[in-house]
Parts: structure tokens; C-alpha cells; sequence
């Protein structure tokens, strides 16, 4: 399986030479268009995860990929978009990925601001991403995408959601809030707080993750 990390909270999984996208979003900008897509995953209907136009694009060029998304995303798509609407608990076999949602509604930013629904995944029994939540899966996880920065949280909050979640890898997303100072001061910080969880903090910007 191997695993790229795009700006802000996009990343695709390959395996088996078919690829998953997860959140190509209005904030990610260097993602393209990837070829040989099966389906993409959009957590939330926020505007740095959700894009109508990036979905378009892909699909152009990946008329079978399905969009997996809470109904208040599939219900927006146009027509011709394959979609299907998922909701916590629930579990699909697509392609060669296995892919189990988790959650259910977004971290409060504040309380005037309406909350909306999110879904974490869990994508082959071991990569775990809980989009723009603290959402826990409840069993073990291998490889976690690891929010570091957003409105809705403070570090503290990331540093016992690594804790509790427990995972053997995991890399940071969630991050164009910050500047390159700001990363740099986060990948300095995080380090000792995996150590303490026997995980390893790893960035994967630049160099995509072999499993």
C-alpha cells in the first residue's frame, strides 16, 4: 500500500495498482489529476475537503470512480457522478480497498457556528484518517493521519488524540493553516509525544509511504 500526502488534508492510497483519493478539497493545489481512481472518499462538506470542481476533474478522467460521502455531500453532486452515501458504522468493498466509516459529525469550532456531519475511515484495516474530528475507532491502527492544525483544535487535543489512538505510524495533515516556521515547530514538538506512545511521527510531504 503505498500512501501520498497532498497539500492540506488530501491523500491517495495505492494498492494493487488502483487509487483512492481522500479529500481533494478547494485547499489542495498540487494533486492533479490521478489516473486509475476507484473511488474518493470526502469526510465533510467544509470547502478545504470538499470541491466540486476537483471531483469533476477526476472523474473525467476515472468515469467509474465513486464518490463516498455523507448525504449531505451526495446530495449537491450533479448528475452523471457516481456516488454513494455513507454513514457511520457502515463498511464498503470497493476495488481493492476495504473501507469502514466512523464518527459522525464534526469537532466544534464554536458554539454558534453549526456543526456539521463528518465521517472518519478507516481504509484497510490500517490507515485511519478522522477528517476534522477526534473521532476514535475503537481498535488498533497501524497508520494514522494526524490533524495538526484548524480552528477546531489546539495542540494539546492532537497530542492525546495520538496518545489514545496508539498508532505504530503517524503523519502529519491538516496543516496549511500553518506556515513553514509553524510545521517546523509542530515536527519538533510531536516527536516526544509519539515516543512516549511507543509511534513514530513521521512527515511524508515529499516522500510517499511505503507499507
Amino acid at each position: 500500500m503505498k500512501i501520498t500526502k497532498y497539500e492540506h488534508a488530501c491523500f491517495t492510497v495505492e494498492q494493487d495498482s488502483k487509487v483512492l483519493v481522500v479529500d481533494p478539497g478547494g485547499w489542495t493545489k498540487n494533486l492533479g489529476t490521478p489516473t486509475n481512481v476507484v473511488a474518493i472518499v470526502v469526510t465533510h462538506v467544509h470547502a478545504d475537503h470538499f470541491e466540486k470542481t476537483a471531483l469533476n476533474d477526476i472523474v473525467s478522467l476515472n468515469p467509474e470512480a465513486v464518490i463516498l460521502a455523507h448525504e449531505s455531500i451526495t446530495g449537491q453532486l450533479e448528475d452523471g457522478l457516481a456516488s454513494r452515501a455513507v454513514s457511520a458504522g457502515e463498511e464498503v468493498e470497493i476495488g481493492s480497498f476495504h473501507l469502514e466509516f466512523f464518527g459522525g459529525q464534526h469537532a466544534v469550532i464554536h458554539p454558534d457556528i453549526p456543526v456539521v456531519a463528518n465521517l472518519g475511515v478507516m481504509i484497510n484495516d490500517t490507515l485511519f484518517y478522522p477528517g476534522d474530528s477526534f473521532t476514535l475507532p475503537g481498535r488498533p491502527v497501524e497508520i494514522l493521519a494526524l490533524p495538526i492544525s484548524a480552528p477546531w483544535l489546539k495542540v494539546s487535543e492532537t497530542i492525546d488524540f495520538l496518545a489514545a489512538v496508539h498508532p505504530r505510524l503517524a503523519f502529519p495533515t491538516h496543516d496549511t493553516l500553518l506556515s513553514t516556521e509553524g510545521k517546523a515547530l509542530l515536527d519538533r514538538l510531536l516527536p516526544a509525544f509519539a515516543d512516549k506512545c511507543s509511534a513514530t511521527y513521521q512527515r511524508i510531504d515529499n516522500t510517499p509511504l511505503e507499507t
